[in-house]
Parts: C-alpha cells; structure tokens; sequence
C-alpha cells in the first residue's frame, strides 16, 4: 500500500469541501504547471458524477480557477477569493505563463451530466491551441484533498517507513514490539518524510489555524452564502456560554471559555460551538483544516478543544501525539476503504473523523494503543452506513450540524474505551474499516454525494433557491 504522511490527512486548504474544492483546486494546478513546455490558447474542463451533480454547491468552479491561476489554497487570502473570481468573470480572459487567454467560466467548464469509469469525481483537462487538443489529463479527486491520475502515478516515488502500516493490528504490533504509544511509531515514521524542526512547524500550523478558524467562527454572525439562508449560530452560542463577557482578541475569548461555568451541560454545548465554528467558517470559504475532509473539519478541533480547555492538558506535547495518533487513524481508513463522500457516503468522512478523533483524545488521556483503536471502532461503528445528502449541493444543511454529532459520539467513544477491556472486545478496528467499505459499496449511489437522495431530496424548495 502507498505511505501516507499525516500531514497528507491534515492538509491547511479552503472550504468548502476538499474532495470538490481541494482535490479540484490542486488538480487544475497541476495541469496548468504541466503546460509549461506547450504553446495553448483555450483550455476546457469536464466535470463528471458527483464533481458534476454538487459541484456549484460546493464551488468546484470557483476551485478550478484558483487553481489555474496558480494561486495555492495553503496561503491565498480566503478574503480576496470572491474578487479575483469575480475579476475573471468578468474579464473573460485567465492570467497563465504563457500570457492571457481567453476564458469564460461558463463555457470552459462543462457540468457533465454523468459519471467516468474512473472515479465518482472525475475532471477532465484539455488544453487546445487552434482547435487542436494539445494535452489531455484525467483526474480523480478521492477525497481529502487527494488527487490521482496517471501522470502522478508514472512520477509517484516510493517511501519506506520503518514501520509500514497497513492495518489497525501492525499498529498494535509495532507498540508492544517496543512498548510504546501509537504517536511514538507514526513520529519515527514521520522523520523519513521530513526533519524533526519541519515536523513541529506543521504542528504549529496545524493548531494555529484550527485555533484562529475557531475562534473566527465564534466572532461571526450572519447569513451562510449559498441560498439556503442558513444562520450562523457558533457567535450566539458563544456568547451565551461566556455570560456575555467581553473579549477583544483571542488570548481574551480563551481566558473567558476557561472561566466560564463548566457543568455537563455546559461542555456539552461547548463542544457543539467548537464544531459549529469550524463549519460555519468552511462554508463561508474561509482557511479549515481538512480532517480528514472539509466536510468532517469541526470534529478533529472540537475535540482537540475539549481535551485543552476541559481535560487535564498536558502541553503542546500532547497535541503533537493527538494529531499523529488520529492522523493514523485516518491513514488507516484511506487505505482500508475511503475517506470520500462520493464513493462512501458520509460515514467516510464524519464517521472517520470522529474515529480518529477518539483515537487520539484516547491516548492523551493516558489510554493504550488497544484502548485507543477501540475508541476508533466504536466511533466508527455508530455511524456505519451515515449518508451524505446535502441540501443544494452545498456543505451546510445537514453537515455542518453532524460535525457537532461525530465530537460527541468521539469523546462518548473515548470513555467506553477507558473504562473498557480492549482484548475483550468483540469487533475490532481492522474489522470495522472493512465493514464500513463493504457498506459503502452497497450504498445507493444517490446517497453518495449526489443531492438526489435523502434530505437533499425532500426539500426541493430550498434546493431550488441554490
């Protein structure tokens, strides 16, 4: 199987999906870097299945063109997106390296209203000069941000670790070998992808901008762009848990949440704010972190949050074996099954979230590697078969609510694991990601993705205000 870095499931991007945003963005740059060496003056994209059916929804157009500009999701200015998209539009000319060619988004990207043999979210790229296609490419965006197609295959490298993981049961394996947690074994792994100075520098990212998002949920209010009309609530919610105390930076809302009440109640709610923040935020096309997906990016912080404002917080430490411990989780379910919403409804996406986030909320709070991989399990065995129904097309309704779900079925999962016996269990992780891919490929291909089932289809007149 391929070595996947955690850094590959944690990916700092823009919202609002990183199968139908992230993976397009990223397949467009790649395509127009490609051109480099060839003269081109028309370049037409084809959107098949699933990219076809919620791409508007989910600004797969807007995706693409950021990405043939060659602008890069990890750093561009969230803020500046609507103007550099509306700046083409209106234009109807594409900056490239070969100077400006003509380009409007509605005739040059196709919503073709059927499925590819290769992948439920195939894009084809073809570059033309006179009329005559110069350079063709397929792609598939499988989820989180990940992009295949056989260019990248023929380029790929391959990586060996010194403790290749392919199963929940190898993981296990590697820590009773040298009696150690599961964030020791993904660390030592982590060093043959990159330096230790470099491996902490994305940790930092990483948690500065789940922090900011968060914290930039909780000072927003407003209306969701998108037609649904979607109210924000992350902003009243956390005013509400603060006793409408007052705050001006962020070092400030935190002092505030830590002398907040903190009954049962209380956290709970909390949880649910954390969550509702991130989602607002990636709606809006505002910086996330995919986790392992945009859709499912509030589960991963939420928990993160609970651990350090409600928990026994060790130290920036513990965030580092936190995400390397979940991080791990979620390469185990890419490799196992999916974690795309096209190809296995949203059990790939909330459902491994919540997995890896109990994974990792397990071991901070002093579980063993068994306890933490049965936390995974049972997080992932309750939301088997969830499917992804998006009103509209758009990540929001009912997305952005089950974010605040799976951080609760985590830490829910998390518990049962501490007060449980792992060796008595009776299904185990390995088990569980099978499950889950054999139920994704019995599930109703219009529950993947589609708006044609599910919520998405018994509210045809909000669909129709999108």
């Amino acid at each position: 199987m391929e070595s996947i870095s955690v850094f590959d499931i944690f990916k700092i991007g823009v919202g609002p999906s990183s199968s139908h945003t992230l993976g397009p963005w990223k397949a467009a740059q790649l395509f127009i870097n490609s051109l480099e060496a060839d003269s081109f003056n028309r370049i037409n994209i084809y959107l098949y299945g699933s990219l076809s059916k919620t791409g508007k929804g989910h600004a797969t157009d807007k995706a693409i063109i950021l990405g043939l500009l060659d602008f890069h999701a990890e750093t561009i200015d969230s803020q500046e997106i609507p103007h550099i998209i509306a700046s083409v539009e209106k234009s109807t000319h594409l900056k490239t390296k070969k100077g400006n060619i003509f380009f409007d988004p509605t005739l040059h990207i196709h919503f073709v209203d059927s499925f590819h043999n290769k992948h439920p979210n195939t894009l084809v790229f073809k570059a033309s000069l006179e009329g005559e296609i110069i350079k063709e490419e397929v792609y598939a965006s499988v989820g989180g941000g990940f992009v295949e197609s056989d260019s990248l295959t023929r380029s790929s490298k391959k990586v060996s670790l010194p403790y290749p993981i392919e199963t929940g049961q190898d993981l296990i394996g590697y820590t009773e070998q040298k009696t150690c947690a599961i964030s020791d074994i993904v660390q030592l792994n982590e060093r043959v992808f990159d330096t230790e100075e470099n491996i902490e520098d994305k940790i930092d990212a990483l948690l500065e901008t789940m922090l900011e998002c968060v914290y930039q949920g909780c000072m927003t209010e407003g209306v969701l762009p998108g037609g649904l009309n979607v109210q924000r609530r992350a902003k009243g919610l956390c005013h509400e848990l603060t006793g409408k105390a007052e705050y001006s930076n962020r070092d400030e809302w935190i002092d505030a949440i830590k002398a907040a009440p903190q009954s049962f109640n209380q956290i709970n709610k909390w949880i649910s704010c954390f969550a509702l923040a991130v989602n607002e935020q990636n709606a809006s096309l505002s910086r996330v972190v995919t986790s392992p997906t945009n859709g499912a990016a509030g589960v991963i912080p939420a928990v993160l949050l609970y651990y350090f404002f409600f928990c026994d917080y060790a130290g920036k430490d513990s965030v580092r074996r936190f995400l390397f411990t979940a991080g791990e989780v979620g390469c185990l379910f890419k490799k196992g099954a999916t974690i795309s919403a096209a190809v296995g409804g949203c059990q790939a996406e909330i459902g491994v979230s919540s997995a890896m986030a109990a994974a990792g909320l397990t071991e901070v709070l002093g579980g063993s590697a068994k306890q933490a991989l049965m936390a995974s399990e049972i997080a992932m065995e309750h939301h088997l078969g969830l499917t992804c129904d998006p009103v509209g097309g758009l990540v929001q309704v009912p997305c952005i609510e089950r974010n605040a779900m799976g951080a609760i079925k985590a830490i829910t999962a998390c518990n049962l694991a501490l007060s449980g016996n792992p060796d008595t269990a009776i299904v185990k992780l390995d088990t569980v990601i099978k499950t889950m891919w054999d139920t994704a490929q019995d599930m109703n291909g219009k529950y993947k993705e589609t708006s044609e089932g599910g919520l998405a289809f018994n509210l045809p007149v909000l669909m129709a205000n999108c």
